[in-house]
């Protein structure tokens, strides 16, 4: 019992920074307007600095933690479209879709989680050790959606140069240059006289780097609020409630249990496994719904499966971190 107030604080402050992000939309001192190029400041540079600066200066990460937590990443979003795509076929009729756009919408939403702004601040304050395990294990999921996650939503006819293309962007490459740094400062490559001339100018900029990465988990929290907000103005709620009622069970009841039961019982150390348990309790991830209409596909059912699953999430967040926590001693 102990566990829950600080584990609910934690969370409440996360949905309160989105709920200030709504409150300035309703306001209007946040625009729609200003959401591309925010959202554009935040994926191009303000992230991509906070993983550069957390991946270079975490001393506890070994070569074995820029192998698997990827590998496990990928394998938890194959999960969730498998599971959406094995219910859908036994329960499609009922679910009471009639095209296939809606089919796709829905396993696309169903397989891909709230990655990154939701599960990062609560990694920061309960799990700190496994925050760079967390950024590591989400080079996975950018993959399996941009290449398995593509194929769901054009059933099968995406342009793998266009899938890579994407792949490659700037919070993958400063993993990347972050892993190339790591690897010039261990091997010893600069001379030890240079390496304490540089030391100096080192320090400031990472410092600046810091400075510039501590703005994207807030930036992100409060564009994700705003946007948030949009949705539920766009969303029409009068359209069917049996895929959101089915989607949620999968996102937020089936899905957290299964991969609990991996995090279990896999041959992974304890930092991946608390990985898993936030990523199991992540609501449908919003980015669904860009992608969703990107590529023509039913942007209502994504818009009330995102929606619907995030706000639900405000309560099984705390719930599967207590019962996570417990079972996997973590």
């Amino acid at each position: 019992m102990d566990d829950i107030w600080p584990i609910l604080a934690r969370v409440l402050v996360v949905f309160g920074i989105m709920g200030a992000g709504a409150l300035a939309r309703a306001l209007n001192w946040l625009t729609s307007e200003a959401d591309r190029s925010l959202m554009k400041l935040t994926v191009n540079l303000l992230l991509p600095c906070l993983l550069f600066h957390k991946l270079v200066t975490d001393d506890r990460l070994s070569g074995s933690d820029m192998i698997f937590p990827p590998i496990v990443g990928f394998g938890t979003v194959l999960l969730g479209f498998f599971v959406g795509v094995s219910v859908l076929a036994l329960l499609g009729r009922v679910i009471g879709f009639d095209g296939s756009a809606q089919k796709r919408a829905f396993v696309f939403c169903v397989g891909m989680y709230n990655y990154v702004y939701l599960p990062l601040p609560i990694a920061e304050q309960l799990f700190p050790s496994a925050v760079s395990t967390l950024m590591i294990f989400n080079v996975g999921v950018e993959i399996a959606m941009w290449t398995i996650g593509v194929m769901v939503l054009t059933g099968g006819t995406t342009s793998w140069p266009g899938a890579l293309k994407r792949i490659i962007n700037p919070p993958l490459m400063s993993i990347v240059a972050a892993l190339v740094v790591r690897g010039l400062v261990r091997s010893e490559f600069l001379p030890v006289d240079v390496s304490s001339a540089l030391a100096p100018t080192v320090h400031h900029l990472m410092n600046a780097v810091k400075i510039v990465g501590d703005c994207g988990v807030p930036m992100g929290l409060i564009l994700s609020g705003a946007i948030m907000l949009e949705l539920l103005r766009e969303a029409d709620w009068r359209f069917g409630w049996k895929p959101f009622g089915v989607a949620a069970g999968l996102r937020l009841l089936v899905l957290p249990a299964i991969m609990l039961v991996i995090a279990r019982f896999a041959p992974i150390d304890v930092d991946l496994k608390r990985v898993l348990l936030l990523q199991a309790a992540m609501p449908s991830a919003s980015f669904s719904i860009v992608l969703v209409r990107l590529y023509g596909q039913d942007a209502q059912v994504a818009l009330k499966i995102v929606v619907g699953t995030t706000l639900l999430a405000l309560f099984t967040i705390p719930i599967w971190l207590i019962v996570g926590r417990t079972w996997l001693g973590v």
